[in-house]
């Protein structure tokens, strides 16, 4: 896994390749073993490697034989050894042992359509000089990031943000879209990002960019078509055969290997099959929160202990008390964008501590997505009991619903928030009642927040629910988070925070191989008789015990809302003070005092719109006005004291 960047002049000017070391060195972090740049007539071409496959031969950028072709390439290809053969049968000749290398011979074999044929997580730059051509390409599900952006005469991409605002000219403005977006969903959706005039390449995307400027191309995308031939231990048996393959697969690497384990379906999954194909026993991370009842709700230690000795790993856990107040703003610096979703700070915590063994993880990340793991998945079947109520009910109904308490952090307030959302939204359509599921909070709420509400507001879930069409509410929900939520949430921040300590981060559930097959799968298989992951219960039957298959699902996120309302309450109130928000210009402070209040007296569950402001302020003082991380931690640091 590395970083990539460069850029392509668009006029008479020519690349300066000290514009591409300044890229370089702002994401050493993504590539701290080897760099590279290449500088050829409009193009320049630079990355930062992390040594995985190939270690002394696979430095970068490649080229082919004449240096027609060069490539630099984020990621890994799964299905390298089998597309090298076929390559080799075709008569392209290889001068490495790199996976990245069959990108560049692909290439040359099948044109962009190479993207087709490649099973991995990736993020390239390829140059054509024939044919004066740069091709960049994301990979089907978005799990390596690709930004870019037109700046005069310039077009420029890289891994991260900041690397396009090393280059001349660039300007650090809030996106006015993005910014109601953001505060919408808790997280940017693309194409947008925070930046103004910075992009994000979508999914499954190829950006082809000439002399005459830049064409963005869709080669994939989910499917909402399900198949209701196979029966359901058919689908289980597929299923499970498809799993092992793929973390068989993604096992390949030429340096030490482990895996994140929480003790939960997913992540045990990918640890029995990569214990199938390991000789040793593999290495394992987990990690819980020291502190009271709320940091006790989101420890899974003993879980994690228990699957690990099933299966005999090499396990490895942590205990941490955060110091959450120094740690924010480096954290932000490296998400490039603010987020309102606290699995980055534990995503962060237990990558640095897999980091000082490995350099390579798996994830059981998308699994949830995938199967049906979310209680959001099951609003739809509980529908069916609300449907036969006539509208006047339903609404009557939601109303009720804003009445019940909310709070995360407890049992029972828990199953209220959850009642309420549902309840909330009941006499809505389909598409707004999974809106009101998935979002930070109501569009007309986002926007009254707004000093300068845009002139259009950008709606990703309803273009969404618009390109996927469909008969099953689970396919279609599926298909709309591999357009939003999964790229631009939880597949962001995992990039950013395994990279943050420069490790790979791998997720065997998301295959696309595996995505395809789950997307056929009607929701009467997935979630039957209304039991979230009911097929990969099935599928799995037999590889994990059963106390693992039933255990609750605990998000893997921070007890963010319980630390809002006490060790970050001082935090809170001065990032969110009446100056703060004033003298910054983009929000309301009058709306911000009321849910600050509401939250703390469980009125609402107010945690991810709170962490939103919060975290927006802090990045605003970072990438805004331009200071050091620890210059905001030590003006963060006063502020509590």
């Amino acid at each position: 896994m590395c970083g990539i960047h460069g850029f392509f002049e668009l006029g008479s000017e020519r690349p300066d390749p000290a514009w591409l070391a300044r890229m370089g060195q702002v994401t050493r972090h993504r590539g701290p073993d080897d760099g590279g740049a290449h500088v050829d007539g409009p193009c320049a071409l630079g990355m930062r490697r992390l040594s995985i496959i190939d270690l002394a031969g696979g430095h970068q950028p490649l080229s082919n034989a004449d240096g027609s072709l060069v490539l630099v390439c984020n990621g890994e290809i799964y299905n390298y050894r089998e597309l090298r053969r076929e390559l080799q049968a075709l008569g392209q000749v290889f001068r490495t042992e790199s996976d990245s290398e069959v990108v560049l011979h692909g290439y040359a074999q099948w044109g962009q359509r190479v993207v087709d044929h490649l099973n991995g997580m990736f993020g390239f730059a390829l140059w054509d000089r024939r044919r004066q051509t740069l091709v960049v390409a994301r990979d089907r599900l978005g799990i390596k990031p690709i930004y870019w952006c037109r700046h005069g005469t310039r077009i420029a991409f890289a891994s991260e943000a900041k690397a396009l605002l090393e280059l001349p000219g660039m300007t650090r403005a809030v996106d006015a879209q993005a910014l109601q977006a953001y505060l919408e969903l808790g997280y940017v959706p693309s194409p947008l990002s925070i930046f103004e005039g910075i992009r994000k390449l979508p999914i499954a995307s190829v950006l082809k960019v000439t002399a005459d400027g830049a064409v963005i191309e869709r080669y994939w995308q989910p499917s909402t078509t399900v198949d209701t031939g196979p029966s359901a231990s058919e689908w289980a048996h597929r299923v499970r055969e498809r799993l092992e393959t793929s973390v068989r697969m993604q096992m390949v690497s030429d340096v030490p290997i482990g895996a994140f384990l929480s003790g939960g379906i997913d992540s045990s999954a990918v640890l029995a099959f990569m214990a199938r194909h390991s000789d040793a026993p593999v290495k394992t991370y987990s990690i819980g929160f020291d502190g009271g009842a709320a940091e006790r709700f989101y420890n899974e230690l003993d879980a994690a202990r228990q699957v690990a000795q099933r299966f005999g790993s090499d396990h490895h856990e942590i205990l941490v008390k955060p110091d959450v107040v120094r740690l924010m703003p480096r954290l932000l610096w490296h998400m490039d964008e603010p987020i309102a979703d606290s699995a980055f700070v534990t995503t962060h915590l237990v990558a640095e501590f897999a980091r000082r063994d490995v350099k390579v993880i798996l994830s059981g990340v998308g699994g949830d997505e995938l199967f049906g793991g979310y209680r959001r998945y099951l609003g739809e079947h509980y529908m069916r009991y609300l449907d036969w109520l006539p509208r006047s009910a339903r609404r009557q109904a939601a109303r009720w619903g804003r009445l019940l308490p909310s709070d995360r952090h407890s049992k029972w307030l828990n199953y209220s928030r959850l009642a309420r959302n549902f309840l909330a939204s009941a006499a809505e359509p389909f598409p707004e009642r999974y809106r009101a599921y998935v979002g930070t909070q109501a569009p007309d709420e986002a926007r009254s927040l707004l000093v300068r509400p845009p002139a259009e507001r950008y709606d990703p879930i309803g273009e969404a629910f618009n390109a996927m069409p469909g008969t099953d509410p689970l396919a279609r929900m599926f298909a709309v988070d591999a357009l939003t939520q999964l790229p631009d949430d939880l597949l962001m921040l995992t990039d950013k925070m395994t990279m943050a300590s420069s490790l790979e981060c791998r997720v065997p559930l998301l295959d696309h191989e595996l995505v395809e097959l789950s997307a056929r799968i009607p929701a009467s298989v997935k979630v039957a008789g209304g039991e979230l992951k009911s097929l990969m219960k099935s599928a799995l039957g037999d590889v994990l015990p059963r106390d693992v298959l039933n255990r609750p699902k605990r998000g893997f996120g921070a007890p963010m809302g319980a630390w809002l309302k006490g060790a970050l309450a001082e935090l809170l109130d001065g990032a969110l003070s009446r100056r703060a928000v004033e003298s910054r210009g983009l929000l309301r402070h009058a709306p911000i005092e009321k849910l600050v209040a509401d939250h703390r007296a469980s009125r609402i569950d107010g945690t991810d719109r709170l962490l939103a402001l919060l975290n927006l302020e802090i990045w605003c003082r970072i990438y805004l006005d331009g200071r050091s991380t620890d210059d905001v931690a030590d003006e963060l640091e006063e502020a509590v004291a």
